[in-house]
């Protein structure tokens, strides 16, 4: 019954309201995509539906948790043992006995309940779910905007969400404004993902239309019409996933299990045919049956036990000491048994922090640090260039400083992890603050990201206009490199001169974006031009009239980003190769960034066999032997069968599986655990829960 159990819980989501056109979907959920519904029938199906959380599971009493920890397999035998040292003692009244018995019963004791004060905490992971739930959340109900208390809402609300709110349950987007959420926690991919209204992927989770609860809105804005609440929800389906899985028997618990079986046989083996013997030489029966205790409660170790309790306790305190909290006591061995670790990517072998790795231009790719004199003297023969690029680069953001933290990289900002990125190299190798830079060119007008036209742009005061040109506002602008360079006439050269854009420029810039992307890198493109038509008292209105052209700009460069590998990680999976352990990734993230990152990290030793998405008619025959290695799209993975997958991991040395469902990482780690393997899965994502806890050993990251 319980497997039966896992199975259907296994599941993939159903989710369709994604795929409805805005009437169709006000049509079934029975409310309005401007006005919502109403205080009355929000309060009829607040009655009919529930609030907006998540039940509580089943919590087992602490004296049964207790209790399990005097009554395991050896502590029984121990017991027992006591038990017949006391019965023992009333027959011959032999003060041994008596001591051995309350020896017997103390050690029991005291290892159990040294035992159960580790797991005392218990599991905490339902407890940080009730915690993502908002206090308040801004709902329009009859064409009132009221601020009412998260649990209260019911499908069909209509809700406004905004940069740095957390989406307080499952939501169709109808229309928004350069909205973003972070759903690094749900799927692992790092980078904040735009939301539109438009019907898109038929897969949920890929879709743009829909924000999942918990997940952050990190900037712009939208209305949603609510589609799940509480359990229903995708974060909901992950808690009960999470809560109806039974924790795997660890590998010590099998082997003292067997061992306990082995030695109860041997020890009663030899106690019937002592008191056999001692009933042959004509004992009485009393001398007998105490002869036949003696050498039952002779037989068992009794300092097994404490000696087991004691060197495990010894190891979880070194453990400890470099920063790794053991919650059982058991899983410190399960951790030298592993055979195979499913590592997520996002946060674990990855910093889950937008880094600027290159920069291109003037027709030439630069790998570059967040250290100023190592950039000031790549840049020292393209100075004029680079000071172009660099003015964009700090001009066109969003994002500011929340802290003065002085540690560039450890400082918060408010803004996407891109922008975000950005800014932090830009602070790090300029000679100045940026936001003191952004004051020389103070913003007048700005048009947000758009995932239409797929760029931004601002318009700022040129601080040194020339009266000749009538140059007083700049326009900057970043976006999609395809796009950008659609918009451009000309393209900055190494000595800051522009030139016309010519076929060749572009076969250049198309190598480079070609190589960029293939490392996994996430590329952005820049480019200005001077507006002037303008006097300088000109008031720019973009939202109702916008009366310039795009066009005729100037080509500066890309960025390309990537969330860089943590710096321990190489040398950690080289290590796991060196014992033996075989190690795949398992995320959420995008198969080229996936794949970028496995090679990075060492996790891909060779190179690859075959494309990123697996010809499924070939998969069985080609490309296999001990060194082969293969990236398996979520899409791929859901129409595999079990047998399928096993192969695959049965077969394969290196292995990444991208785009995956939390209920597919934990069908990976169900199918490594029937092929035999002693699974560890290490993550720091909501994403990761139920494989963490369904595998032999879970490793939560970055737990504090």
């Amino acid at each position: 019954a319980e497997g039966g159990n896992e199975l259907d819980l296994s599941k993939e989501l159903t989710i369709t309201e994604h795929m409805y056109t805005l009437e169709e979907l006000a049509d079934k959920l029975h409310t309005n995509i401007d006005s919502g519904i109403t205080d009355t029938e929000a309060q009829i199906r607040h009655e009919r539906d529930g609030p907006n959380a998540f039940s509580p599971p089943k919590l087992t009493p602490a004296w049964v948790l207790y209790l399990k920890e005097m009554t395991t397999g050896f502590a029984i035998i121990i017991w027992l043992a006591s038990i017949a040292s006391f019965i023992c003692y009333g027959i011959d009244l032999v003060p041994q006995y008596y001591y051995l018995g309350i020896v017997l019963a103390l050690v029991v004791l005291i290892t159990g309940t040294y035992s159960y004060s580790q797991q005392a905490s218990s599991s905490k992971i339902f407890e940080s779910f009730k915690n993502m739930v908002p206090q308040q959340t801004a709902v329009i109900r009859g064409g009132e905007r009221k601020d009412v208390p998260a649990d209260k809402l019911v499908i069909g609300d209509l809700v406004y969400v905004k940069a740095g709110d957390r989406v307080p349950a499952d939501i169709r987007v109808i229309r928004c404004e350069a909205m973003k959420v972070d759903n690094s926690s749900l799927t692992g991919e790092s980078d904040p993902l735009l939301r539109n209204p438009e019907v898109g992927h038929p897969n949920a989770l890929e879709t743009k239309n829909l924000a999942f609860f918990s997940t952050n809105c990190v900037d712009g804005s939208g209305y949603g019409i609510v589609i799940s609440i509480g359990d229903h929800t995708v974060m909901g389906k992950i808690a009960k996933l999470v809560t109806g899985i039974a924790r795997e028997k660890t590998p010590i618990a099998i082997e003292i299990s067997r061992f306990t079986k082995i030695i109860t046989c041997i020890a009663i083996g030899n106690g019937v045919v002592f008191f056999a013997i001692c009933m042959g030489f004509g004992l009485t029966f009393f001398d007998a049956l105490i002869f036949m205790i003696g050498i039952i409660v002779g037989n068992i170790p009794e300092g097994l036990l404490p000696a087991l309790t004691v060197a495990l306790t010894l190891t979880a305190k070194r453990m400890a000491s470099k920063n790794c909290l053991v919650k059982y006591l058991e899983a410190v061995e399960t951790l030298g048994s592993t055979s195979v670790i499913c590592s997520d990517k996002t946060g674990t072998l990855t910093q889950n922090r937008m880094t600027v790795e290159h920069l291109y231009f003037g027709s030439q790719i630069y790998r570059v640090s967040h250290v100023k004199e190592e950039v000031d003297q790549d840049m020292a023969d393209v100075q004029e260039a680079y000071e172009a690029y660099a003015r964009c680069c700090r001009l066109c953001s969003r994002t500011e400083w929340i802290d003065n933290n002085p540690d560039v990289m450890k400082r918060a900002a408010a803004g996407d992890a891109s922008e975000t990125a950005i800014l932090r190299f830009m602070e790090s190798v300029s000679d100045g603050p940026v936001m003191d830079f952004r004051k020389k060119y103070p913003k007048v007008a700005e048009r947000p990201f758009s995932s239409v036209t797929k760029y931004q742009f601002s318009v700022h005061r040129n601080s040194t206009p020339d009266p000749s040109l009538n140059n007083h506002f700049i326009l900057v602008m970043k976006g999609a490199p395809e796009r950008i360079i659609k918009l451009c006439s000309t393209i900055i050269i190494a000595s800051g001169e522009s030139v016309p854009m010519t076929d060749a420029f572009v076969d250049q810039f198309e190598n480079a974006y070609r190589e960029l992307g293939s490392m996994g890198e996430r590329v952005l493109a820049f480019c200005d031009t001077e507006l002037t038509q303008f006097p300088e008292d000109y008031k720019f209105d973009l939202d109702n009239d916008q009366s310039f052209e795009l066009d005729n700009f100037r080509f500066l460069g890309l960025v390309a980003l990537i969330d860089p590998p943590r710096a321990s990680v190489p040398d950690a999976v080289a290590k796991c190769r060196t014992a033996g352990i075989k190690v795949i990734m398992v995320t959420g993230d995008h198969p080229i960034t996936a794949q970028a990152i496995a090679k990075m990290v060492g996790i891909f030793t060779v190179s690859h066999r075959r494309s990123t998405r697996i010809s499924m008619p070939t998969v069985d025959a080609v490309g296999r032997g001990t060194s082969a290695s293969i990236v398996v799209p979520g899409d791929e993975l859901a129409a595999m069968t079990e047998d399928e997958l096993r192969d695959i991991l049965r077969d394969y040395r290196e292995i990444v599986f991208a785009r995956t469902s939390p209920q597919q990482k934990l069908r990976i780690v169900e199918n490594c655990q029937y092929l035999g393997q002693i699974v560890a899965v290490t993550g720091d994502g909501v994403n990761d829960s139920p494989a963490l806890k369904k595998a032999n050993i879970g490793v939560a990251m970055g737990i504090t």
